[in-house]
Parts: structure tokens; sequence; C-alpha cells
């Protein structure tokens, strides 16, 4: 893995990962809420086997990344745009996960003349979505969170600084996820609130604004990963972006919830490399 930092012309830094050259495809990796850009560990195998090429990078105000208080969703585009352009990528896919889901649609919508295909792991929908109740499913405390980001800042701040880690978020399926090979989790979540919960709360906020871009706009394919167990991002989020989102194929899984739905990323990357040749 090549870490590098790039300066952009706006005077922030992204902290960037590169596993190097693939001679199938290039994926931008786009990771949760709160996660560091490290792409997803237990994937790389399957990648080599594929012949994938990953580049990521810590989202603004994570990891090795300048913060960029006020960032919308469809800013994630900008950032892509400018890695790929430092690095001599063409064109490329995009994977997302959780909260890295509408950043990896949003490249898709605003990218379309570089982004081959989308695939989009439990992603949220648009807040507001018309017809979607978007808090119905959620546990508490994550709906709590998010509804904090809806007063603004300084009550997201607030609610913040008391929150504590609530195990009832996750399904049995994915603590046996978490317990296996998803522990992977553990090394980027430490290192992304290290600093402080700034690129959590940036996230948050965004995911309750303006996105700055349509799902529907991807003309690229999308592939829609969700679990129907999911209690951080329920499956009607990935049922209403796939009813939304033209040419999406949605795969949902009733039994697995928001890491174990990641168990179905390795035909996801095939699925990648067949749309993306």
């Amino acid at each position: 893995m090549i870490e590098t930092d790039l300066e952009l012309d706006d005077g922030r830094r992204l902290h960037v990962y590169d596993t190097g050259a693939g001679p199938a495809l290039t994926v931008f990796w786009q990771h949760g809420t709160p996660n560091i850009g490290v792409p997803p560990g237990p994937l790389l195998p399957d990648s080599a086997r594929l012949g994938i090429r990953w580049v990521s990078y810590d989202r603004p105000g994570y990891g090795g990344s300048t913060p960029r208080p006020g960032r919308d969703i469809a800013s994630a585009a900008d950032d892509v745009r400018a890695v790929a352009d430092a690095l001599g990528i063409g064109r490329f896919a995009v994977m997302g996960h959780s909260g890295g889901g509408p950043h990896a649609l949003a490249c898709g919508a605003l990218l379309p003349e570089r982004v081959l295909a989308v695939v989009a792991a439990a992603s949220l929908a648009p807040f507001g979505a018309e017809g979607l109740d978007w808090f119905a499913g959620m546990t508490p405390s994550g709906a709590a969170g998010l509804r904090a980001a809806v007063q603004g800042r300084a009550a997201k701040e607030a609610y913040e600084a008391g929150a504590g880690y609530d195990p009832e978020m996750f399904t049995p399926a994915d603590h046996a996820a978490l317990a296996g090979e998803w522990s992977w989790f553990g090394a980027v979540v430490g290192p992304a609130v290290d600093g402080g919960p700034g690129g959590l709360i940036d996230d948050d906020l965004a995911y309750v604004a303006p996105w700055g871009c349509d799902p529907a706009g991807v003309a690229a394919p999308v592939l829609l990963l969700h679990g129907g167990e999911d209690r951080i991002v329920p499956s009607a989020h990935g049922r209403w972006l796939a009813g939304h989102s033209p040419g999406a194929e949605l795969r949902l899984d009733p039994s697995e919830g928001h890491i174990s739905v990641l168990g179905a990323g390795r035909a996801a990357l095939e699925w990648l490399v067949d749309r993306g040749a």
C-alpha cells in the first residue's frame, strides 16, 4: 500500500492510499462513518486475483486529510477527480459502503465521463427523499445522532460530546462479521476518531443536507447491496435508491445487516470488472 499526501489547489491536503496498478480496473473506495480511507482489507485478495487497483483517501476531516467545513456529498467528486488527475487515472469505478455510498453515487452522477460503474453497499438515500420515511427502522441511537445533525452543527457537537457506542446498532450477523474477517473495521475506526469527532460531524451534517447532486443522474451501471436486517441504514433506503436510479440493480439479502452485507463484496467486484472492462 502506497500512502501519499496530495496538496490541492485550494490549500487543502488529501491523504491518499493506492495499492498500485492493476491490469483490469481501478476502483475508488469511499469509506463509511467514522472510518479512514484504507481500502477494504478483506477484499484485497480477490482484488489481486481480479486485477483490481484500489485508490482511496481519507475524507476531509479524517486521518491525514484537511477538514473542509460545510462540505456536501457532491464535493467527493471534486476530490476524486483531483486524486485521479494526480495519479494519471482516466476512467475508473467507484465503490462505497454505508456513508460512503452517497459519496460513490455522487461521483457517478458528477463524473459521467470517467466513472464506469458504481457499487453502493448499505447506502443512505437523500434526506427528505419523497416517499421515504428516512428515520424509520434506525436504532434509537443512530436516529438521535442524525436528528441532532438536522438541528445544526452546535447541536450535533453537543450530542457527540456525550454519545457512546451502542452495540444494538449491529445485528447478530454483523457482530459475527466483526468478530471474523471484518474485524478489519477496528483498524479504520480507531484512527478516524483519535483526533476527535470532526470528520463524523461533517459527514452527518452532509447526510441531512442537500447532496448537491441527484442519484437519478448516474448514467453508469449501479449495483446496490443492502441487508434486510440493517439497523443503521434500513433497507428502505436501498429500495428507494433502486426505484429512483435508472438501470440500478438491487441485491437485497433479507438475512444480512449493515456489516455482514459486505460478504457480497466479492461478487460485487466481479460485477465491477465485467462492466469496467
